[in-house]
């Protein structure tokens, strides 16, 4: 059986697609996925060892952030007192590839776990109303060995940038 389709019939179904389109939230429909590596030793400065590539990640509230298992031993997870009020922590396995979808404007630290005490550590910013919250609380969690080095440097980095809208 053949079915005709009419102007008017094609015509009202892409009015209802667009219609659709317009009511879902323009995040839904423009979210990002952000790559971060977890790598032995940086692409451009073999100097530094067991590190995330970036360190340093900004991003849209609903974009995804895929920690990338690029080498072997290593995880990402949440830091302890390093994301905004509210905001679920997420902790990957060794080895493991995973997904974190952020809504919640603000600052987020996270590590590796087997490597945290020798640096390996970064921060994922979701700009948006509120980012500011929990900055000062973050910057004020206390780290061990070199990661309080690192964290220096990253709070550094973030205050040379434009976070504005």
């Amino acid at each position: 059986m053949t079915q005709f389709i009419t102007r008017r019939t094609a015509l009202l179904s892409a009015a209802a697609t667009a219609s659709l389109a317009l009511s879902l939230p323009a995040r839904v429909l423009a979210a990002t996925t952000h790559d971060v590596q977890m790598l032995n030793k940086h692409p451009e400065d073999r100097k530094l060892r067991q590190i995330f590539f970036p360190r340093i990640a900004v991003i849209a509230p609903g974009d995804t952030v895929r920690f990338l298992a690029t080498d072997k031993g290593h995880n990402a997870q949440s830091s302890d007192g390093m994301a905004p009020e509210g905001a679920a922590e997420f902790k990957g396995k060794i080895n493991e590839e995973i997904e974190v979808t952020l809504d919640t404007p603000g600052f987020y630290g996270y590590q590796c776990q087997p490597h945290y005490a020798i640096g390996m550590v970064g921060l994922i910013i979701v700009k948006g109303e509120g980012m500011m919250d929990n900055l000062d609380a973050a910057k004020a969690v206390k780290h061990r060995g070199k990661a309080n080095a690192v964290w220096g440097d990253i709070w550094a980095e973030v205050d040379g940038m434009d976070l504005s809208a």
